[in-house]
């Protein structure tokens, strides 16, 4: 059976030898698909987002109360269409990977830049929450590899855009969250290496843009068992973040839900199944992820 969509979202079945298409649109109708599909490339709830506030406001006094520590928590943005990456954003990090092939795998770091390398891509099936952690995979290969934590402060989208000037960029954000760009070293390509599941974990919460405030300087740590790893803020980007959304959407136009991670800074560093990693954003908090 040979399927098409065709002119407004139609579902055809194409008869190459009789030059012609089945319109056959109402067998979504009968399995209920057919008004919502297709789904749209964003997510739906930061998509509403100040409808969603507003709703919120109203129920706050009587929404049933439940204790944090007992409820298992999932990324905050559950579909977004694209997670896009900053992959040299720190100027320590593009100087410890220079230092260390077990980083740089081959890779030339002299004059490396996000102008010149650009943004990479990771699956949207990496995606989880602090509560389900990351189990860790290794190919079936000869090449030696090893799996990194890397801490980054975390940009949701709020409205789509395209081509966004660096003015108007932070009007684009929909909030803020922790993440961890979970990272697989060696010599393959990036979006390979970063899409493993798992290996894109956000949370533990998204901190609205009003109440987090200007992302220009912000405190971050990243411990591994109770051992500082990573430290470092904002106010060290290369590219902060006004420029990071600048330059994405120049390339691709950006929808509600989708992620920007903004870039680690060094302190990267092998973890292995039985640690705890604990991320800290100032103002977003914290969030524990175990190692499988």
């Amino acid at each position: 059976m040979k399927l098409c969509r065709f002119n407004n979202n139609r579902l055809g079945v194409v008869d190459l030898e009789a030059g012609v298409v089945a319109d056959v649109t109402s067998a979504m109708e009968r399995v209920r698909i057919g008004k919502s599909y297709p789904l749209p490339r964003h997510d739906a709830l930061i998509a509403s987002l100040p409808a969603v506030r507003s709703a919120i406001r109203t129920l706050m006094k009587s929404a049933r109360r439940l204790q944090l520590s007992k409820v298992k928590l999932l990324p905050p943005v559950a579909n977004p269409g694209k997670i896009v990456g900053a992959p040299i954003n720190y100027l320590d990090h593009v100087a410890e990977t220079a230092a260390d092939q077990s980083v740089a795998h081959g890779r030339d770091m002299a004059g490396a830049t996000i102008a010149r390398w650009g943004m990479f891509l990771k699956a949207t099936s990496a995606l989880v929450g602090p509560a389900e952690g990351v189990t860790l995979r290794t190919p079936h290969t000869d090449i030696e590899n090893r799996n990194d934590h890397e801490l980054e402060l975390v940009a949701v989208i709020g409205k789509r855009g395209t081509r966004i000037g660096r003015h108007e960029a932070l009007s684009y954000v929909a909030g803020y969250s922790i993440g961890l760009d979970m990272t697989l070293r060696g010599p393959q390509f990036p979006d390979f290496r970063k899409s493993i599941d798992t290996y894109a974990v956000l949370g533990p919460w998204m901190v609205t843009a009003d109440e987090f405030g200007d992302p220009a300087n912000v405190g971050m740590h990243l411990t591994v068992n109770g051992e500082l790893r990573q430290k470092t803020s904002t106010a060290s980007m290369v590219f902060d973040l006004t420029r990071l959304i600048e330059f994405t959407s120049a390339y691709y136009t950006l929808e509600p839900g989708d992620l920007i991670y903004t870039g680690t800074p060094a302190g990267v560093g092998p973890v292995k199944p039985g640690d705890m990693i604990e991320a800290h954003v100032e103002r977003i908090g914290a969030m524990q992820v175990a190692v499988r």
